[in-house]
């Protein structure tokens, strides 16, 4: 079965920048749009980031010009770089496929975002 972990999260100062990585232990990047979410405490899990096998990608409004999600098939291994963070983008964020599938969940990271 194939399982995604999460990696990369943790503490920064507004302004600053991390990059989250998500590991798949099977094949599933090259035959599946991929995502990265994320939920807030007390908020709903939301889509910030996908992008298709073809290399398309779609960012929420309050995300764009400051995240870029990028794949590595040959690595199964999704990124998702996000700059000029803010207060706003504390959550913990997950990947998975598009549309979500609830066998993929993994346990995600945490990213706080604080002064």
């Amino acid at each position: 079965q194939v399982q995604l972990v999460e990696s990369g999260g943790g503490l920064v100062q507004p302004g600053g920048s991390l990059r989250l990585s998500c590991a798949a232990s099977g094949s599933i990047f090259s035959i599946n749009a991929m995502g990265w979410y994320r939920q807030a405490p007390g908020k709903e899990r939301e889509l910030v980031a996908a992008r298709t096998t073809r290399g398309t990608t779609n960012y929420v409004d309050s995300v764009k010009g400051r995240f870029t999600i990028s794949r590595d098939n040959a690595k199964n291994t999704v990124y998702l770089q996000m700059n000029s963070l803010k207060p706003e983008d504390t959550a913990v964020y997950y990947c998975n496929i598009v549309p979500s599938a609830s066998r993929y969940w993994g346990q995600g990271t945490q990213v706080t975002v604080s002064s």
